[in-house]
């Protein structure tokens, strides 16, 4: 398949007049699937209403079909088409956080979202998103689009247009390049069907705020249990992976460099992941900075950028700093667990 690749300029006021906007609109109509921008990730458009259209999605990802879409929307009108009993905790949440980085799982209309959308579930996760083309392209085809990120299962998902490439091109029917996205993770995911809102997978809204808006709310046991079975879209397979193995290391500067000496030592060429403030602490073979320690969100911004770069280098293997989970704290640990598989290495206190 040869795949179509369109610039658009954020900073055009009226975008859905946009040639590249119409034809992009035009394939989704067709039940193509076209890659473009949000302000976490690129996401990985489909007609919701369509089987052929998701077959499309989960084939271009070698996603499994057990693995539930999340439904982008350009207009809080869209959600009572393919959604029932709102819940006021998920109106709230709506009015506070739309459009933007939250995903509010409801119970879903009957006989109107394809069940591959779903995965047979009688729930559906919705969003929508805070990015002009994004909100362009879903007006100017009239769809709920299921769009989850553009890259091949288990690879860090992509924030750039050149990262979809790199893993959908010749796959897909086309790409928006509309420019690096900006919060860098994933949306945070909200079951919004009880009587207390869970979060099913942290993202750039965080638990804080989330409270300060409905007051209680609960963190899914499978975040931090990994013998518990993940809801949400996204979070049940491997995911994030680089290609050399991840390991997560807890303990001192002098620790971690002890530990990459002993790797170096034994022939193998180290990475490490750290941070800004602890660049000139460490030696290794490849030392890429992911943000600052003292503002997480640039670690969140910079995470999935940081992970692709390691693909470039010819590291056998690659260590993590961690970071504390309180704010968006939650949601980097969560992508870097998954990057590693659980891989943990913890310095002996004496």
């Amino acid at each position: 398949m040869r795949t179509k690749h369109w610039h658009v300029d954020n900073s055009v006021d009226v975008l859905d007049t946009y040639p590249q906007i119409e034809e992009a609109a035009e394939l989704l109509k067709q039940d193509e699937v076209v890659a473009f921008p949000t302000e976490t990730v690129y996401g990985l458009g489909g007609n919701a209403l369509s089987d052929q259209a998701a077959a499309k999605i989960f084939a271009a990802k070698g996603r499994p079909a057990d693995n539930p879409l999340i439904v982008h929307i350009a207009s809080k009108q869209q959600v009572a088409d393919i959604a029932a009993n709102i819940s006021q905790t998920a109106e709230r949440l709506m009015e506070a956080f739309w459009p933007g980085p939250l995903t509010v799982i409801l119970e879903k209309q009957p006989n109107r979202l394809s069940q591959l959308v779903t995965a047979g579930l009688e729930t559906v996760a919705v969003r929508m998103p805070d990015h002009p083309v994004a909100l362009a392209v879903i007006h100017k085809c009239g769809l709920p689009i299921a769009a989850p990120s553009a890259n091949r299962s288990g690879k860090p998902s992509p924030t750039s247009a050149r990262h979809v490439q790199d893993d959908l091109d010749g796959v897909i029917a086309g790409i928006i390049d509309g420019g690096d996205t900006g919060v860098g993770v994933e949306s945070t995911v909200v079951d919004c069907t009880g009587s207390i809102p869970v979060i099913l997978r942290p993202g750039g809204i965080t638990k804080e705020d989330i409270e300060a808006v409905v007051g209680e709310a609960a963190i899914d046991a499978a975040l931090t249990d990994m013998n518990q079975q993940p809801k949400s879209p996204g979070m049940k397979y491997k995911h994030y992976a680089p290609e050399a193995p991840v390991y997560l290391l807890n303990g001192s500067r002098s620790w971690v460099q002890s530990r990459i000496n002993e790797q170096r030592q034994e022939g193998k060429k180290v990475g490490l992941l750290t941070t800004e403030e602890n660049l000139s602490f460490y030696e290794a073979d490849v030392i890429l900075p992911c943000g600052r320690r003292d503002d997480l969100r640039t670690v969140a911004h910079s995470l999935y950028e940081v992970l692709r770069a390691f693909n470039e280098t010819d590291v056998d293997i690659i260590y993590s700093e961690t970071f504390p989970t309180d704010g968006v704290g939650l949601a980097i640990m969560n992508r870097l667990e998954k990057a590693a598989a659980h891989r943990w290495l913890h310095e002996k206190r004496k």
